[in-house]
């Protein structure tokens, strides 16, 4: 069984809304969330992501750059105040 150890940090407030808000659309509690992101930037875990990511966008921007405007393409002219 691992211990929990309780800490505290003091955060400026939009900081600390920002967290939970992030917390929330990953539904996780404030805790885990932060406990999480510390585990992924001491772990190297983060930067991986990051470097994936990066080498996906390198590798395939141009088709995604694409796909996105086919698929926006249908509604180009459907803008409201647009002539019909």
């Amino acid at each position: 069984m691992t211990t929990r150890k309780q800490t505290q940090v003091r955060l400026n407030e939009d900081v600390l809304e920002a967290g939970k808000a992030a917390a929330a659309a990953r539904r996780l509690d404030f805790n885990r969330y932060v406990e999480r992101l510390i585990i992924e930037d001491t772990t190297g875990a983060r930067a991986a992501g990051m470097t994936a990511a990066q080498r996906l966008i390198d590798e395939h921007g141009g088709f995604l750059d694409d796909l996105e405007q086919q698929l926006d393409a249908p509604y180009a002219d459907h803008r409201p105040g647009a002539a019909a």
